[in-house]
């Protein structure tokens, strides 16, 4: 997965208010560990994010369909169990790269937010809310009816993740070729409402190794990102990275830090991160692997869960 490079992000922090509760945030030295290795998906291509449903306790992970161009924005949502095994899967038509993807809990029905109406980049230009159905395609040339959502005025390309601790919607957004992040209450959120951000700022310069974005979460009033390369692209060099902002600031407040969570992996190409809480109430921020060789690309997911308060 490789989209605009977060050295390009020149500039300072344009805004960000302070609204959002001091939170602990995940100490990025701290060990990695497995939730498992080497799980089928339903498609063969790398995966490029996933997520989780915090209250039905559901997993998705997102991949380019098989088959598909890599600009046609053709989507496979698979879902899994725990233990990586596959439960279903559901194919998406022209709508994006898959870069991160949202799941939100509405009774027992789990609801996708991903981005839809791909540009000729392969990126969405719009992000959309769906109820994820096994077996189902939505095509956005066809499903007319699904709303398009446009958090911020004047974006062209966006994608998104849910806190599910803070109940946020947090908006990576792309404006005049520039990477911003957006927070907004879920709630307002899911009603339309978009008018007052609970935070809005230009992703600043995180001096990093590789070059390449690979996806990005929050938990409180803390945002991570996930940067680094497959070994085949980096010839076999590990240059994988976390770093964490702060949400209130717009600043870095730690790292980027090295992580070698699946070091020993086949390929190893970082790929979306996500927040977790257990059923005992421990919070978890997850870190994704693609793995395997060409033609059966297989998923992976870590977790750390050392916190600083």
């Amino acid at each position: 997965m490789r989209i605009t490079s977060l050295l390009s992000v020149l500039g300072l922090i344009a805004s960000a208010v302070a609204q959002l509760p001091e939170t602990p945030r995940f100490d990025l030295t701290q060990p990695s560990y497995d939730l498992f290795r080497s799980k089928k998906l339903g498609g063969v291509t790398v995966q490029q994010s996933f997520t989780f449903d915090n209250v039905n306790r559901r997993l998705f992970v997102a991949q380019r369909r098989d088959g598909s161009d890599t600009k046609a924005g053709d989507l496979t949502i698979s879902q899994l169990d725990f233990s990586g095994n596959l439960l279903g899967s559901m194919d998406l038509l022209g709508c994006g790269h898959g870069v991160n993807i949202a799941a939100q809990a509405v009774g027992d029905a789990t609801y996708l937010w991903t981005e839809t109406d791909t540009a000729s980049s392969g990126y969405g230009q719009r992000l959309w809310r769906f109820e994820f159905v096994d077996g189902l395609t939505l095509d956005s040339a066809k499903d007319t009816d699904i709303e398009r959502i446009l958090p911020v005025a004047d974006a062209d390309r966006c994608t998104c993740t849910i806190d599910p601790v803070s109940n946020n919607l947090v908006v990576r957004y792309q404006r005049d070729s520039k990477q911003n992040i957006a927070v907004f209450d879920l709630d307002e959120a899911t009603a339309g409402n978009f008018s007052t951000p609970l935070a809005d700022f230009l992703i600043p310069d995180l001096n990093d190794l590789s070059n390449v974005f690979q996806g990005y979460t929050a938990y409180g009033n803390y945002i991570y990102f996930l940067l680094g390369e497959s070994y085949d692209a980096s010839s076999g060099v590990l240059n994988s990275q976390v770093v964490s902002l702060d949400l209130n600031t717009g600043k870095i407040a730690q790292g980027p830090v090295m992580t070698r969570a699946g070091s020993t992996l086949e390929f190893r190409e970082p790929e979306g991160m996500a927040i977790y809480k257990t059923v005992a109430g421990e919070v978890r921020l997850f870190l994704g692997f693609a793995s395997g060789k060409a033609g059966d690309r297989r998923c992976n997911l870590f977790y750390k869960n050392a916190l600083v308060f």
